[in-house]
């Protein structure tokens, strides 16, 4: 039986940085399309587990050490990303320290909440509203509104 055609997967990451007041987060700049501002992340590699390559990606993109905390949320909807069908598994991590850009981010600074940057790439926007209100309620994503029970 042939093996079926799926997918490719990434890994991304809400880095809250614990040594700032307020806990802010840090995205990158984008140097490669699509352009914009990005949660840092990026695609697993064979053999790799998720998680693994989520820690991975951000120390590559952002030069930090995370500790994963939570599951945000896994999304998958084929228009999510304009290169091809990209599922997204989305941590919340924490680290300390400085943010330096390296990779392929051309720039990552530090954003409070309610102050990020336009425009997000992918479904970024999305994505940052359900960590909103993981952060106010400590719900992760919520299941989309066509899903059957």
């Amino acid at each position: 039986m042939p093996r079926p055609v799926t997918p490719a997967l990434a890994a991304d990451t809400i880095i809250e940085l614990t040594d700032y007041p307020g806990r802010p987060i840090v995205l990158i700049e984008r140097a490669n399309p699509p352009y914009g501002w990005a949660i840092p992340g990026g695609f697993v590699d064979v053999g790799e587990r998720v998680e693994h390559a989520a820690v991975r990606e951000a120390q590559e993109e952002v030069s930090l050490n995370v500790k994963l905390i939570a599951l945000l949320g896994i999304y998958s909807d084929p228009s999510r990303d304009h290169r091809g069908h990209t599922v997204t598994a989305c941590y919340v991590a924490e680290a300390a320290g400085t943010p330096i850009a390296a990779d392929d981010a051309k720039n990552c600074q530090i954003f409070n909440l309610d102050e990020l940057p336009e425009p997000l790439a992918f479904d970024h926007a999305e994505v940052l509203v359900h960590y909103k209100k993981f952060r106010e309620t400590g719900q992760v994503t919520p299941l989309p509104p066509d899903i059957e029970s």
